[in-house]
């Protein structure tokens, strides 16, 4: 129910929300503009053809977006959406749950962690097979000289790392890891840093919701009226390995006409430095039972970079757009049921 707060993690501000003036117009202005869509695309939407691009990127980078009309109200969306354990369960996510407000221990509970997730007897200051800093690796070395089970061990421990992470996010306090010291490359990943260059550059956020980068860049300091937040965790089939990540999500409507879904990479264990991903659900021209739906995501990966990073990238992209026009037609097929 979009009004109330559940036992998940949702903080919902207090007080109204304003209208959008002009939602509609506005809304394919910023489509326009910083997301590439043409008069064309904006045409094949009426068509009830799907749209997909690749947006540009700086190195390492991968931007996509893609766009389809559903013939649904898009409050169903939004009902789906705030049920994030069902809406993202699919062959791609092997498991998933929901945090609860305030976080616990338990919340990871159901999560399991195996030698492809972690190796904790092989973890060493640069060269490790999950993305920690250098001082969180060498308490992995310490819970492997334990000797017993020691896959059992290390899953526990990276639970309980997880854990912190989430707990530090939500808390506002110190604790985020700020660098990843599991490879010897002379350029180590700084996911916050990677994060702060990729709202640098998301102009969308506050003229779609104003304040949107705030709440995300802040939180939970900075705050959006109206907005709803979600943190899951899930493991996920990505490479040769599967990871485990965790999200927030912020749900906001700003006007009837229009809503957000903003969701960013709070921590990976693999492959993502950053993420950021947009869905913009804006009912469609003369018609309050459709909808066009709207998903843009920018994901920083430093696997990207360096030799053959043209190749790499360009097999990314290519997975990334396919992926996302199978999930937009899977979402519109599961709307219009």
């Amino acid at each position: 129910m979009l009004g109330g707060c559940g036992p998940a993690l949702i903080m919902c501000a207090a007080v109204g929300v304003a209208a959008l003036a002009g939602a509609a117009a506005d809304v394919r202005t910023v489509l326009a503009r910083d997301f590439a869509l043409s008069p064309q695309d904006f045409a094949d939407l009426e068509r009830g053809k799907t749209v997909k691009h690749t947006l540009k990127g700086v190195p390492g980078e991968i931007a996509v977006v893609g766009a389809i009309r559903v013939h649904a109200p898009k409050t169903k969306l939004i009902e789906r959406v705030r049920d994030v354990a069902t809406f993202k369960r699919g062959p791609d996510i092997l498991q998933i749950g929901v945090f609860s407000s305030p976080p616990v221990e338990a919340d990871l509970a159901p999560l399991t962690v195996d030698a492809n997730d972690f190796d904790v007897a092989s973890c060493r200051v640069h060269d490790c097979d999950v993305r920690l800093p250098a001082d969180a690796i060498e308490r992995a070395a310490a819970v492997s000289a334990r000797g017993g089970d020691r896959q059992a061990a290390g899953g526990a421990f990276l639970k309980q790392l997880i854990f912190e992470q989430v707990a530090a996010y939500t808390s506002g306090h110190p604790g985020r890891f700020t660098q990843f010291d599991d490879d010897d490359d002379d350029r180590p990943v700084r996911p916050l840093d990677a994060f702060a260059d990729l709202m640098s550059r998301a102009r969308a956020l506050d003229d779609l919701v104003p304040g949107l980068s705030d709440h995300l860049r802040r939180f939970p300091a900075g705050t959006v009226v109206g907005a709803q937040d979600v943190l899951y965790w899930s493991k996920e089939k990505f490479g040769i390995d599967p990871f485990i990540t965790v999200t927030h999500m912020t749900i906001v409507c700003p006007s009837d006409a229009l809503c957000v879904v903003a969701s960013k990479d709070v921590y990976s264990t693999r492959y993502i430095d950053a993420s950021l991903s947009l869905t913009i659900a804006i009912d469609a021209p003369a018609s309050r039972d459709a909808f066009d739906l709207i998903y843009a995501n920018r994901t920083r990966a430093h696997a990207l970079g360096g030799f053959l990073s043209g190749l790499r990238r360009s097999i990314a992209e290519r997975r990334a757009r396919n992926g996302l026009d199978e999930r937009l037609k899977t979402t519109r097929a599961m709307l219009e049921r």
